[in-house]
């Protein structure tokens, strides 16, 4: 039995979770959530926890009902608390400037760069160089922040650029003169 998949997983109150033919609906109050199971799992509600099976001890079938169950367990957070990701950006007259779902970069490049946020996500800047990436879809906030993250990667000699806030950003030494 997967370690992961074998822990129910429990239902907050204010969250419904509807299973209708192999798709797995998580509604609760910041909105919600669908996932498509695979036939080799069985996913059952009962006594306020959602509880994931496999049909056989098969090695895909192991993989899945982790996978499944981890999916599952990340709809029920986003829908209840939601995720968020918080990036800087590092660099001399580096500029983010937000405006409803737009954002605007001006990170040294000739032109500024627009980016606009997926549906589903919203962007909150607590200090003038920080973006913070929130919403539900755990999947959709770090594929967002990585999208981000990718315009600009941190140059390693001056470290300018943008990175995520819990990263640690390797410094390298520049070459010197030896006398």
């Amino acid at each position: 039995m997967s370690r992961i998949g074998r822990a129910p997983i429990a239902i907050p109150q204010g969250v419904t979770v509807d299973i209708n033919n192999n798709l797995v609906t998580v509604k609760g109050p910041l909105g919600a959530l669908s996932q498509t199971v695979d036939k080799s799992i069985d996913v059952k509600v009962e006594d306020g926890h959602v509880v994931c099976t496999r049909h056989t001890d098969d090695k895909d079938h192991r993989a899945l009902h982790g996978l499944y169950r981890a999916l599952i367990h990340n709809m029920v957070v986003g829908v209840t608390k939601g995720f968020e990701k918080s990036l800087i950006v590092n660099g001399v007259g580096y500029k983010v400037t937000l405006s409803g779902n737009k954002m605007t970069l001006n990170i040294g490049f000739s032109h500024p760069v627009e980016f606009t946020a997926p549906e589903g996500i919203t962007f909150a800047q607590p200090q003038p160089l920080e973006i913070v990436v929130k919403g539900i879809d755990r999947q959709l906030v770090g594929q967002t922040a990585a999208t981000i993250k990718a315009i600009k990667p941190v140059e390693p000699y001056h470290n300018y650029g943008i990175h995520y806030k819990d990263e640690t950003v390797i410094h390298k030494v520049g070459k010197r003169a030896t006398k």
